[in-house]
This record gives C-alpha cells, structure tokens and sequence, in this order.
C-alpha cells in the first residue's frame, strides 16, 4: 500500500458536484493498493500514517501528532500511485490491486482509522472525484507498506 499524506488546513471531496466528505485542519491521505498488500500491512499503514508527528508545537517544531491538534483525517482511494510511467508516455496500471483485492483493503483502511479515533471522511472507492485542499506548510509524505516489512 502507498499513501500520500499531506497535512493540510482543510481539504474536502466531491462526487457528482457535491460534497462527500471534507475535513478541517488534519490529514488528506490518498492511498493506492498493491496485489501483494494484505489486512496486517493495512493495520500497520494505517497506525504509520496516523502516529505521525508533523504537526508544529510552541517551538515551530514538527513535533504535535494528529491526536495532539484533535485533527481530521480525509481518505480517498487512488491507484494511479502505482502508475508506471517507465515506459512511454502512457501510464500502465497494472501494478495497482484489482477491485476485489482493493476494495476490502480500502474499507479495512478506513476502519483502522475509525478504530485509532479517527473516524474518517471519504471518497468513494472507483468514483470519479475533485478532490481539494489547502496544504499547511506545505508538508507532503509518501508512506510506502514496502518500507515498513
């Protein structure tokens, strides 16, 4: 599993022109499936993710988790993470889950979040979506499962 976490100041999604899900100050986590990803590697991206200390303290320092600042946590799926672009111009992506994998994976991701305390707002998994947002500082982090075997 890859996630793409990026500490922002708001961020919502919207589906269809309507708004699906939206957050204040927290994290917008997009997150890509492998076929080799698993429930174990799920929980553990999931408690990486949201353990995370980026968040500024009294000193300016990257210090303050997302339980510190009582922040928000904004989940939308995206297999073009694991796009390949080794190859000519077009992206291939059949490096991402198939739907079958992905899907239960996503939903076990979004519990994790709800079971760490964080319930989560989302998009919805295979949907066309906007998603927006405001960076903070920016600060941006790619969290790959392969980093954390």
């Amino acid at each position: 599993m890859k996630a793409v976490v990026t500490r922002v100041n708001s961020a919502s999604v919207s589906i269809d022109g309507a708004v699906h899900g939206m957050i204040g100050k927290g994290f917008l986590i997009l997150l890509g499936i492998g076929p080799e990803d698993t429930p174990a590697l799920c929980r553990k991206l999931a408690e990486k993710v949201l353990g995370l200390r980026v968040f500024r303290d009294e000193n300016d320092k990257m210090n303050r988790s997302l339980a510190d600042i009582g922040g928000s946590v904004l989940v939308v799926s995206q297999f073009t993470l694991y796009g390949d672009v080794s190859h000519g111009r077009r992206p291939s992506f059949i490096g991402a889950a198939k739907p079958e994998l992905a899907i239960p994976l996503y939903e076990q991701f979004l519990a994790e979040c709800e079971r760490l305390g964080f319930p989560p707002q989302h998009g919805e998994f295979g949907a066309y979506m906007q998603v927006a947002s405001e960076n903070d500082g920016p600060v941006t982090l790619i969290v790959d499962t392969d980093d954390l075997r």
